[in-house]
């Protein structure tokens, strides 16, 4: 038996930082909105990839970390009272004389009169190392992610890989635990040179051990609690690292998922759309953030957030047709609500 249909104005699909900032956007414009997402809280990568990591580029904070900038953003939309459908991907979209119904994995269904796509890159995942045995370590001593450094603190930290998050993440946990090992299979990093550049400096200071050329080749341990990370180099040789933590960063897979069958124009994995409006090729549907593509596109948060805004102008004589939309800024309307 389905469950009973919930209704709204707009349907949101992603809570990282723009679809957080679309909430507040459409709230603004007297829209409600219903909010999707497969993970099990808001703030899309920021929040479950790099939450302690800065960011540099959001007006008005020469510095915030991720977690502290999704925060801001649920505050901000709190007002607007959004509603979350939390840790299950949407599973289906059906058209309606009304707009559409958004149903997820749980089998929750929301009627909206419009649809923002606000899902990032889509749906990610890591790349998992083919080691024989780690999902009985996984969220136990092998993390994809780190959400909190503290959580290492004076153990021995293996960290795989040579991009930048395995650089950034040896430089911020040479400084909290015991022993950092990074194994790559080549000298050079695919890390910003600066960072690349300290990393070695640490490493001559015998604070941070590299395992190079090497990659995995096998793991240690029992009942979920690792003990070794065998390492093997390009001839076979292998060598024994004690270990309580690996910390393997091999880049994310991505999926639009059931978009992909939405019937939107694709440009490769990204959604086109209108710059003006954001608008999709498929009247009510709209693509906002790092997934919507059109010429000159910047993928940044800052883009994203001037990208909601624009949708949600373009969704208000959806919901509200005829009526007029007399635009006033925030300095003189204030937070309806507040």
């Amino acid at each position: 038996m389905q469950n009973a249909l919930d209704s709204c104005d707009v349907a949101i699909i992603g809570a990282g930082p723009v679809g957080l900032f679309a909430v507040f956007e459409c709230g603004m414009l007297e829209l409600g909105c219903h909010v999707f997402d497969a993970l099990p809280a808001p703030g899309g990568q920021c929040a479950a990839l790099y939450p302690e990591k800065p960011i540099y580029d959001i007006p008005g904070y020469p510095r915030i970390d991720a977690a502290e900038l999704v925060e801001r953003l649920i505050e901000q939309a709190s007002p607007f009272a959004p509603v979350f459908h939390l840790g299950q991907p949407v599973s289906g979209l059906t058209a309606t004389a009304a707009g559409f119904v958004v149903e997820n994995a749980a089998g929750v269904r929301v009627a909206a009169r419009a649809v923002v796509i606000a899902a990032g890159a889509g749906a990610f995942g890591p790349n998992r190392p083919p080691l024989a045995g780690i999902e009985g370590f996984e969220e136990k001593s092998v993390f994809y992610l780190v959400r909190q450094r503290e959580d290492f603190r004076g153990r021995r930290v293996v960290i795989a890989g040579g991009g930048d998050s395995a650089v950034d993440w040896a430089l911020s946990l040479a400084e909290v635990a015991d022993r950092v090992i990074v194994v790559h299979r080549r000298a050079k990093f695919r890390a910003a040179p600066q960072s690349a550049a300290r990393l070695q400096a640490l490493a001559d200071e015998g604070r941070i051990e590299l395992v190079i050329p090497y990659q995995l080749h096998a793991i240690e341990g029992a009942e979920g609690q690792l003990s070794a990370v065998i390492v093997a180099d390009l001839a076979g040789r292998t060598r024994r690292l004690a270990a309580d933590y690996l910390l393997p960063f091999f880049g994310l897979a991505t999926d639009l998922g059931p978009l992909a069958a939405w019937e939107l124009d694709l440009d490769q994995h990204r959604i086109r759309v209108d710059p003006a409006t954001c608008a999709t090729s498929r009247p009510g549907i709209f693509a906002i953030g790092d997934i919507a593509a059109y010429p000159g596109k910047l993928k940044l948060i800052l883009s994203g957030f001037a990208e909601a805004a624009l949708a949600a102008h373009a969704i208000h004589p959806l919901v509200h047709p005829g009526e007029a939309l007399h635009f006033e800024y925030s300095t003189m309307k204030g937070v309806p609500g507040r």
